[in-house]
């Protein structure tokens, strides 16, 4: 194994890369745009044995990521923000047609107003595409998750795309070290894609064909199921890539939770930063732990229900925003306590929206906020921002 610095977008592209993907599509937006710019270096060099395609948008980006995935090769791109809403429509087609594309992203708001900094509304806002989603928290996850979302989308018991997301500047663009598996090990856990089914003119047969009452509801429901089986492969591919690699992997990974009374979900590079908070404000004496999802789709309900029941509060926090409702991830943690008869309060807190700071302070009045609650007994305001300018309101 070799430790290298690099930025985010190149640690996501050595692990397509490792990879040995077949087919790399790509239309350059910021903050992905280094993602195709080392692909093509890669192949350039000959370091790389793949072809890529340069199309004229993000979705005829996607156009050619499924041409090329239902004639059996491995695919893969990248893409961001207003690129993300242009291609999905075809985003949509890819999961129907249970192709296995993955797509690194550099996690971006979307406009109006443009901006280019971090947030999560691009690809939170296409949950419903039927993409497999994971976050990074640091380069070294966005180099692994890659390799892993291939394992897991390619399985026979899932097929469907998926996406690795690392945040925008805080990740992206800034430099870390990594460790680099070797390519002979990276083969041994993720041999050459291998379909069952793909186009052939010596063997016609029909992806994404028309959908009558009949069946189109059939196709959904396997659909769904195969996400749900996908659960439970992450967790083997997760197990897997520990025991080759030493670095372990879970859905949802706690920090000093056993006995918190207020634990702060997140996702993401402001993971790190909680860690940060809550040793300080154990130190203080407060009983505060926090819980990073590093999967989002399939959605690790029982996995939060299990490691927050004992906690007082659960403070989720969202980078993004459903206008007229509040963060997403916040109604999805709530709806997996609706049917238990005892549950813990759950706030919401939307903080670091178009790439402001998450800070250590951020997170203490967070703990704050929800304490208060529970002296309470009831949460007063549900949706709270964080760190908001009241000079520009």
């Amino acid at each position: 194994m070799t430790k290298i610095t690099i930025r985010g977008n190149m640690a996501t592209a050595l692990g397509a890369k490792l990879s040995r993907p077949d087919v790399v599509p790509a239309y350059p937006i910021t903050p992905s745009t280094l993602f195709p710019e080392k692909i093509s270096e890669y192949i350039a060099d000959g370091e790389m044995d793949a072809e890529m395609i340069r199309v004229e948008s993000e979705h005829s980006a996607m156009s050619a990521c499924i041409g090329a995935s239902a004639c059996g090769a491995r695919v893969c791109t990248a893409s961001a923000s207003q690129g993300i809403a242009l291609m999905s429509e075809m985003m949509f087609i890819a999961a129907g047609m249970r192709l296995p594309i993955v797509m690194a992203v550099g996690n971006r708001a979307l406009a109006a107003p443009i901006n280019i900094w971090c947030d999560h509304q691009d690809t939170i806002s296409q949950r419903d595409t039927g993409w497999l989603q994971f976050y990074a928290e640091k380069n070294q996850e966005g180099l692994d998750l890659m390799i892993i979302a291939f394992k897991v989308c390619e399985d026979k018991r899932v097929l469907l795309p998926g996406m690795v997301g690392i945040d925008a500047f805080v990740l992206t663009h800034t430099i870390e070290a990594v460790d680099v598996p070797e390519q002979n090990l990276v083969d041994e856990f993720l041999p050459k894609y291998k379909p069952e089914l793909y186009l052939d003119p010596n063997k016609p047969m029909t992806f994404g064909s028309f959908g009558t009452p009949e069946f189109y509801q059939e196709f959904k429901y396997a659909q769904v199921k195969a996400i749900e089986k996908a659960s439970e492969v992450i967790d083997e591919v997760f197990a897997e890539f520990k025991k080759k690699f030493g670095r372990e992997y879970k859905k949802i990974v706690p920090y000093k939770c056993e006995d918190a009374d207020v634990i702060i979900l997140t996702m993401g590079s402001m993971s790190g930063t909680a860690r940060a908070a809550v040793n300080k404000m154990r130190e203080e004496g407060k009983k505060v732990g926090c819980c990073k999802l590093t999967v989002y789709r399939p959605f690790p309900g029982k996995e939060i229900v299990d490691l927050t029941k004992n906690a007082k509060v659960i403070a989720v926090l969202d980078r993004d925003i459903s206008p007229g409702f509040g963060g997403a991830l916040y109604g999805e943690v709530a709806a997996q306590f609706i049917n238990t008869s005892k549950h813990p309060l759950i706030t919401n807190y939307i903080i670091g929206l178009g790439g402001r700071d998450v800070l250590i302070e951020d997170f203490e009045e967070i703990y704050d906020k929800s304490t208060d609650a529970v002296k309470k007994g009831r949460v007063e305001k549900p949706v709270e921002w964080i760190h908001l300018n009241q000079e520009v309101l």
